[in-house]
C-alpha cells in the first residue's frame, strides 16, 4: 500500500471515528447540547482536529444522516429480487423494522432525534435521503397497483399510509412506550401487529 492510499485509509478510519461518535451523543444528548468540543472529549482528541474533516456540527450531523440512509438502503436492495410486488411490500416493511431493532440510533438520527434541517443539506424543504427512501416505498407500491393486489388511486397516498403505520408501532417499541408489556409480549405483538396490518392492507385496498 502506497503512502497516499495509506493516509486516505487513516482519513477515512478518522471520519468514522467522529461520526460514530458524534452520532452516540446526538441521541443521547440531543443536537442541540452536544458541541464540537463534546464530540471531541468523547473521541479522545481536540477539537481542532475535528476540524480537519468537519467545518462544523451540521456537516458531522449530515454525515451520520448519510450513514444511516446507506445502511438501511443495502438492507432494501435485496428485495428488488422477489418476481411478487406484494412480497416485496411486506419484506421492505419487515427489513425496516429489523433495520430500526437493530440499529436503533441510526434510527433515532433518521427519524426520530430533533435537528436543524439545513443541517441534513435541505433545499426548498426538499429532504433528498429522506424522499429516495420513500420514492423507493412508492415504487414497490406503485407495482401491487399494476399487478392488481392492491387498488388505491395515488400510490404516494398509500404509501404514506403504510409508512406510518408500520413506523408508528416501530417508533413506540424503540421509545419503550411498550413496556407495560413483558419483553416477550413485545416481541410477540410487533410480529402479529404486521402480520395483521398486512392482512388488512392486502384484503382493504383490493
Amino acid at each position: 500500500m502506497g503512502i497516499l492510499e495509506r493516509k486516505e485509509r487513516e482519513r477515512e478510519e478518522m471520519r468514522r471515528l467522529i461520526v460514530d461518535g458524534a452520532r452516540h451523543l446526538f441521541v443521547q444528548n440531543g443536537y442541540e447540547k452536544v458541541s464540537i468540543r463534546n464530540i471531541a472529549e468523547a473521541i479522545e482528541y481536540s477539537p481542532a482536529t475535528i476540524y480537519l474533516y468537519f467545518k462544523d456540527k451540521n456537516e458531522i450531523l449530515y454525515a451520520v444522516h448519510q450513514q444511516a440512509f446507506s445502511k438501511m438502503m443495502e438492507e432494501f436492495r435485496p428485495i428488488f429480487a422477489l418476481e411478487d410486488p406484494f412480497e416485496r411490500l411486506v419484506e421492505m416493511g419487515r427489513r425496516y423494522i429489523n433495520f430500526a431493532v437493530e440499529n436503533p440510533e441510526l434510527f433515532d438520527i433518521m427519524f426520530i432525534v430533533t435537528a436543524p434541517m439545513e443541517a441534513l443539506e435541505c433545499r426548498e424543504d426538499i429532504w433528498s435521503e429522506g424522499r429516495i427512501a420513500f420514492n423507493m416505498l412508492v415504487q414497490v407500491v406503485q407495482d401491487c397497483i399494476k399487478a392488481g393486489v392492491l387498488h388505491a388511486d395515488d400510490a404516494e397516498v398509500a404509501a404514506m399510509m403504510i409508512w406510518s403505520n408500520i413506523h408508528g408501532y416501530t417508533a413506540l417499541f424503540l421509545r419503550k412506550r411498550m413496556m407495560m408489556f413483558s419483553e416477550e409480549r413485545r416481541q410477540v405483538l410487533m410480529r402479529e401487529a404486521f402480520d395483521l396490518f398486512v392482512h388488512t392492507l392486502k384484503k382493504g385496498l383490493q
